[in-house]
């Protein structure tokens, strides 16, 4: 018997959930309509009980009360008077028997007239005192239900009245009741089995016939497998509320608690991400920008049986990525340019050569001469303004640059030593902006780019201005935005670059303003906070 119980608790819950939840319906149907009728027929056999006593009642007080009984009662054959209207009354009421007597017990009705005459059989209660008396007794007629009545003539009774009602017409009443109440419970059973199993129908459609056992076996696995990737999860439904959140999103986009079931369009995230997680459409290892970090975002729409039901949205990290990509993208700038001044410095070593080869030793002297002292003074003026030594070969590489394309290329002013500023951060700031520059001024014929840097103990100001087309205010408005570039189309990779100098100053407390540049083009001017972010 012990090892019965276990096996069938385990046969039940290997059961898929939907028959579970079937039978514990089946079985909780089957015992509110069984309860039902048991209570409805009870209370069906205590009304008709009920019913038949009140009748019995209202026929004995309104023959009681009649005239005709007290005037026959008077008279020396009362039976002759009172036995046809009695039976009349009898019939007409639809009652058993309607009996007349004496306070001695002596019928002078009954609907058997061979009991005429003899003693009525049963109790009387208090009805010679005046009072009604009922009860269920078995007389003559079988078992009824049968009142007494006192009749009264002046303040004196003079004799009682029985009327009763047998059983078995009571039991005929009541199977027609409870005949009802069986089809009434018939109907409410067959409608909350058919309830039971279209709702089981779609209990297994949405569990997709899986047990208890393998439902929370699932969500265990799920639950595990969430919070431990590392890339950041979002699951939006098909009106692009949150559904579902990973430790990893919400660190990633710093999203409050009880973000589960808010529109993504609610959480002040950045316009360009927004549109990607609500795109109809997949997108694989776009870079965006949330607050200080910069996220490769990949996003599909996620469907199920060939029908849409929201969004799957999948986060990583890329900021400490795309600042190393950026210092490797300089160095590579740089060793371009070298490789271009190589080449250079080859032409003109092959021209000193050729001057020495025709005799003419003097004018290769000053031909050499005046080549380095112009290298020499666009790094001495270079170095001087900048102390740090990256700094420094980025610039130096943006010189060599500028000259391969033609741009006039000045720098002004310095930094101080000793702002606190990561060189990294300078590297970021300087390189987009002067990329951007170069940029802006391609395909004009005056090319021209100033970089002018300032600073005290406080902060530090990169100004970078081009003679190139400017911006307009609209293009102002949302240039420091990800994704928004005049190089190429928004969602390509591009656009981060000044994302990131906006990024940059406000970890340094600073702020980027865009101008108009004296040099006819657009300027910009970043501010960083010396010591601050570093």
């Amino acid at each position: 018997m012990s090892r019965t119980r276990p096996v069938r608790h385990r046969l039940l819950r290997d059961r898929p959930v939907a028959q579970q939840v079937l039978l514990l319906q089946l079985g909780t149907v089957l015992l509110l309509v069984v309860t039902g009728i048991l209570m409805a027929a009870y209370d069906a056999q205590r009304d008709s009980y009920s019913r038949a006593t009140q009748r019995a009642v209202a026929v004995a007080q309104t023959v009681a009360d009649s005239p005709a009984v007290r005037t026959a009662l008077r008279g020396d054959d009362p039976t002759a008077t009172l036995q046809p209207w009695a039976e009349e009354v009898r019939r007409d009421t639809d009652t058993d028997f309607v009996v007349v007597m004496g306070l001695d017990r002596t019928r002078y009705t009954h609907t058997d007239p061979d009991e005429i005459g003899g003693k009525f059989v049963g109790d009387l209660g208090d009805a010679p005192e005046g009072e009604v008396f009922t009860q269920q007794y078995t007389g003559t007629l079988g078992p009824s239900v049968r009142s007494v009545v006192p009749v009264e003539d002046g303040d004196e009774v003079v004799a009682l009245v029985s009327v009763g009602i047998t059983l078995s017409d009571i039991n005929r009443g009541l199977k027609r009741d409870v005949g009802i109440v069986l089809l009434c419970g018939g109907i409410v059973l067959a409608v909350g089995l058919l309830g039971a199993w279209l709702l089981s129908r779609r209990l297994h459609r949405l569990t997709h016939g899986m047990g208890e056992r393998e439902l929370a076996r699932m969500y265990e696995y799920y639950s595990a497998v969430l919070h431990s990737v590392r890339e950041g999860l979002l699951l939006l439904d098909g009106d692009g509320r949150v559904q579902l959140v990973n430790d990893e999103a919400r660190r990633l986009l710093a999203l409050p608690d009880g973000v589960i079931g808010t529109r993504i369009e609610d959480l002040d995230l950045a316009p360009g991400l927004v549109a990607a997680a609500r795109g109809r459409t997949a997108e694989s290892d776009d870079l965006y920008l949330a607050g200080e970090r910069i996220l490769v975002v990949s996003s599909a729409p996620a469907r199920w049986d060939g029908r849409e039901v929201g969004a799957v949205v999948t986060l990583r990290d890329h900021t400490e990525l795309r600042s190393v990509t950026g210092e490797l993208e300089v160095v590579r700038r740089l060793t371009e340019s070298l490789r271009s001044q190589n080449h250079e410095a080859a032409n003109r070593l092959h021209t000193v050569v050729s001057l020495i080869e025709m005799g003419r030793e003097q004018d290769a002297v000053e031909f050499a001469t005046e080549e380095l002292q112009v290298a020499q003074l666009l790094t001495d003026r270079v170095v001087g303004a900048v102390e740090d030594p990256v700094v420094a070969a980025l610039l130096l590489g943006k010189s060599a640059e500028a000259a391969e394309q033609g741009v006039e290329f000045r720098i002004a002013g310095e930094v101080p030593p000793g702002t606190g500023i990561p060189p990294r951060d300078l590297v970021t700031v300087l390189g987009n902006l002067v990329d951007n520059a170069f940029d802006a001024v391609s395909g004009f014929e005056h090319r021209q780019v100033e970089v002018h840097l300032t600073g005290d103990d406080d902060t530090l100001t990169v100004r970078v201005g081009d003679s190139g087309p400017g911006l307009d205010d609209a293009d102002s408005a949302r240039v420091l935005d990800r994704g928004w570039t005049t190089k190429a189309e928004p969602g390509t990779g591009r656009g981060l670059g000044l994302a990131l100098v906006g990024q940059i100053a406000r970890r340094h407390g600073g702020e980027v303003v865009i101008g108009r540049s004296h040099l006819g083009g657009a300027e910009f001017t970043v501010t960083l906070g010396t010591g601050v972010g570093a």
